[in-house]
């Protein structure tokens, strides 16, 4: 009985958890594809009845918005380029190979998450401007993926630790040298784990704002953009930049998630 009363208040507080969450996407999609004379409305209608697509054209005819959108997912792919590219190689050795310091290098890659933004952004800023990379999506990139970077290290760090080193000995026994038995064994396994570090990635590019305002001007990301109009928009503006804030994310993740499922599914095989 006292099982069943526990489960039932896990469950109750995951539904709980859940429309925390759900209920604003819906309500700013709802608005998003709404008419203009719908959103300035009062109550609200909880049921969609004539969806359109007028809050929607506004936003994007809005000057720097599409621009803006652009510039966005170029620098989440340069971003995941380039965290990536050093974050995997960084994870795999610290998962395969015990160096002295080992730990301390560890904690020093979380401790890069205690220094905020606000701290980094002025010195950032000085240093693009002496390279020559400020108000660039170069720039930005760059510091998104000084954000990211620790988050992808320690993900695949976690995700290499958890596959058996025995398969890559194995392979090296067979004639494969290191490189080659990481690419044709370790990562194929570690792909579901790559996809998250992933999707942790683009959703910090995606979604940061400060960064991008303080070192862009004219060339600013879509976020950095809204934050700009953000005081000065009507609300149709607001709700629509709001739902091109949230659906890449959501997308990625969807997309990634059935991904993932299915490759644990081909590993656990």
């Amino acid at each position: 009985m006292r099982t069943a009363a526990i489960g039932t208040v896990k469950y109750a507080f995951a539904i709980l958890l859940a429309l925390w969450v759900i209920v604003p996407i819906y309500f700013i999609t709802l608005a998003a594809f709404s008419t203009e004379e719908a959103v300035y409305a009062y109550p609200k209608q909880l049921v969609p009845r004539d969806m359109s697509t007028d809050t929607m054209r506004f936003f994007l005819d809005s000057e720097g918005v599409v621009p803006s959108l652009q510039r966005s997912i170029l620098v989440a792919l340069l971003t995941l380029v380039i965290a990536l590219g050093l974050g995997v190689p960084a994870g795999y050795a610290l998962a395969r190979f015990a160096f002295r310091g080992a730990d301390t290098f560890r904690l020093g890659i979380v401790a890069t998450r205690a220094f905020p933004i606000v701290i980094l952004s002025i010195p950032l800023a000085v240093i693009f401007l002496r390279w020559g990379i400020d108000d660039t999506v170069y720039g930005v990139a760059i510091a998104h993926a000084a954000l990211a970077l620790p988050f992808a290290v320690l993900v695949t760090s976690s995700v290499f630790a958890g596959i058996s080193v025995e398969l890559e000995e194995a392979a090296m026994t067979l004639g494969c040298n290191r490189f080659s038995a990481v690419v044709r064994i370790v990562l194929p396994l570690a792909l579901p784990g790559l996809a998250a570090a992933a999707i942790f990635v683009f959703i910090i590019s995606w979604n940061e704002v400060f960064a991008a305002a303080i070192l862009t001007l004219e060339e600013r990301t879509l976020p950095a953009q809204i934050l700009t109009l953000l005081n000065a928009s009507p609300l149709p503006f607001k709700f629509a930049g709001g739902f091109f804030l949230l659906a890449p994310s959501l997308l990625v993740i969807l997309v990634i998630r059935k991904y993932l499922f299915n490759m644990w599914g081909r590993v656990v095989k």
